[in-house]
């Protein structure tokens, strides 16, 4: 009775360890009873049912997928090339392994389809100006369509965006013309708000002939102060006003003459 209740007690033993299992902290174990899904477990200790339980493991930790280069066409019937980078992770690991054969495989393939179908509905300055809001929106996408897998993507960012280089050097052209518009629109505005301080000045000099002479002498201190060679004969402003008379005087005698 002894050996037998010996082997007894080993087989049990032996029976318990085969069903003990560990789980890391970032695990899950999906565990099957007979085929049908039982139950998920972990992390940490925990015992299956030797023979009758059988487990799959899904990693929670999040993910990152790199999606390679995709060549497609924007709105505007431009071709370029894209790419961008995936995080999502497992929430519900029972509807990863139940609902998905292969949930790695059919993450990327929806982003890599979201990805083109989504740079096709904008324009290239959309694509390159607005590029948080189409990260948003391709998550949105990517998160709805693998709710049901109980994957959530956290995160979705367009990494590089390579351009033809006909279309870059019409950009550039683009750009230059831009440019070139502000500069040119920034010179009127200054000639015209020059013109406007000029006709200011000039109806004050002409409602007081005083102004005039003080600027005639600011311009000699001006003149004088740069060392510069130049001869001013100065004139009073009387002069001029009794020469434009004699002209006036001289131009009605004229035409009196004339008639």
């Amino acid at each position: 009775m002894l050996p037998l209740a010996i082997v007894i007690a080993a087989l049990a033993t032996i029976f318990f360890l085969s069903g003990l299992r560990i789980a890391q902290e970032y695990e899950r174990a999906v565990v099957f009873r007979l085929g049908r899904y039982h139950s998920v477990r972990g992390p940490g200790l925990y015992w299956n049912i030797p023979l009758l339980e059988w487990q799959r493991k899904v990693d929670m930790r999040t993910i990152t997928v790199n999606v390679e280069p995709q060549e497609t066409i924007t709105k505007d019937s431009v071709t370029i090339k894209v790419n961008a980078v995936l995080w999502y992770r497992i929430t519900e690991p029972f509807k990863a392994v139940l609902e998905v054969a292969d949930y790695r495989a059919a993450v990327y393939q929806v982003a890599l389809t979201s990805l083109r179908n989504i740079i096709g509905q904008h324009m290239l300055d959309e694509v390159l100006k607005e590029r948080d809001q189409i990260n948003q929106k391709l998550r949105g996408i990517v998160d709805q369509a693998t709710d049901p897998w109980g994957v959530q993507v956290e995160m979705v960012e367009m990494k590089d965006v390579e351009i033809p280089q006909q279309m870059q050097r019409a950009m550039a052209r683009e750009a230059e013309a831009i440019r070139e518009k502000r500069a040119r629109l920034i010179k009127a505005d200054a000639e015209q708000e020059a013109s406007a301080k000029l006709a200011h000045a000039a109806r004050q000099i002409t409602e007081s002939p005083m102004s005039l002479e003080l600027r005639r002498m600011q311009m000699i201190s001006e003149v004088g102060a740069e060392q510069n060679s130049t001869t001013i004969i100065m004139m009073p402003s009387e002069f001029v006003s009794m020469a434009e008379g004699l002209a006036a005087h001289f131009n009605r005698n004229h035409n009196a003459v004339a008639r």
